[in-house]
């Protein structure tokens, strides 16, 4: 990374908490996936429950085997030997989890966290029931406006995430989101915090480094 894009990252960084923390979120930026990973597990209290929202840039960070060494009690349901049923449990008791761990989609410069999701359940959990939510972005997260946020999702998340889980949904084929019908469609709810909801508990770590799609 160049000192040009660490100066950029760091003043889009710095922008989006000011406006995050205006928007009633907790809020830091943290330079390099390193610190975030630190950061993270110094936030979570000892012996909390940690509902997990099946997040790439979560898994990106390493944390989960350290939290687990720790012994805490880790709702995840993305272990592919899980059945649907026992995948189906995880997805409710992160739902009532101590701490609840998850990326986002996107966030726009004016302190908004814009998601779709397939199921609701990541989206459910960060915006009530966990006592804690800690959501995790990296830069390439970071975009102009709730506009741009859905573009992003449709032009660039979406499809990746398709492609990254095989999935038959016409944009694995066309690299880009056209709104279909197929019953494996992954874009089934999409959710705008404008504000912090007056009931949660929610830290966000942007961090000056690509993590996630």
């Amino acid at each position: 990374m160049t000192e040009a894009h660490i100066w950029q990252n760091e003043k889009l960084g710095l922008k989006v908490v000011e406006a995050l923390k205006k928007n009633r979120f907790k809020a830091e930026y943290l330079a390099t996936k390193e610190e975030a990973r630190q950061r993270l597990l110094e936030t979570i209290p000892a012996g909390a429950s940690i509902g997990v929202g099946g997040s790439l840039t979560i898994t990106q960070l390493n944390v989960l085997e350290e939290l687990d060494k720790r012994g805490h009690k880790l709702f995840d349901h993305t272990d592919q030997k899980l059945s649907v049923e026992e995948r189906n449990i995880r997805r409710r008791l992160q739902l009532t989890s101590d701490v609840f761990l998850s990326g986002t989609n996107a966030v726009t410069l004016g302190g908004q966290l814009v998601n779709e999701d397939n199921t609701g359940n990541r989206v459910a959990a960060m915006i009530y029931g966990p006592q804690k939510v800690i959501v995790v972005a990296g830069i390439n997260k970071i975009v102009k406006d709730v506009d741009s946020a859905l573009d992003r999702i449709e032009m660039y998340a979406a499809p990746m995430t398709n492609y990254r889980f095989g999935f038959p949904n016409p944009c694995t084929k066309t690299g880009f989101c056209s709104n279909c019908e197929s019953e494996r469609r992954i874009c089934n709810v999409v959710t705008i915090m404008r504000k912090k909801p007056s009931q949660a508990d929610i830290t966000i770590f942007i961090i000056g480094e690509e993590l996630g799609l």
